[in-house]
């Protein structure tokens, strides 16, 4: 199952991430869980970027589920441009994205993809309604 990433997003966070030798696999390309790694890093790295830093016993965000569509292989050297996305804010929810290139050809698309994010109350286990700042952050 092929999931688009929307037209109508917002770009809140870019990156340049370099491919390890270690990150390849058998065939000499980018092993796919490096790709779902990689927007991971993204994530953290913008929740870092805007203040929201992991809060085990507090709020936060956590990712519901996640996908990736892989357009042409990654390889070793080089270095992958991330950038991340966000639409959709919802009442608990917004929607990630994230597409992935070579910094030598960023127009170039290699893989996107996306993760429906939570707001969190970590002690409860519970969903909570988005806080307004970051609803305004996420909202396009």
């Amino acid at each position: 199952m092929r999931i688009e990433i929307p037209e109508r997003k917002k770009l809140v966070y870019e990156t340049t991430i370099p491919i390890r030798w270690g990150d390849m696999d058998a065939m000499g390309h980018l092993n796919n869980a490096s790709y779902f790694r990689y927007l991971e890093t993204a994530r953290i790295d913008w929740m870092h970027s805007i203040g929201q830093e992991p809060a085990p016993a507090g709020h936060g965000m956590v990712i519901v589920n996640a996908f990736c569509n892989f357009y042409r292989q990654l390889e070793y050297p080089g270095d992958v441009l991330l950038r991340m996305y966000v639409s959709d804010p919802a009442r608990t929810t917004f929607e990630t994205w994230g597409t992935m290139a070579r910094a030598d050809a960023p127009d170039v698309i290699c893989a996107a993809g996306g993760a429906t994010t939570i707001w969190v109350d970590f002690p409860k286990q519970k969903a909570l309604p988005l806080p307004d700042w970051l609803r305004a952050l996420v909202g396009a």
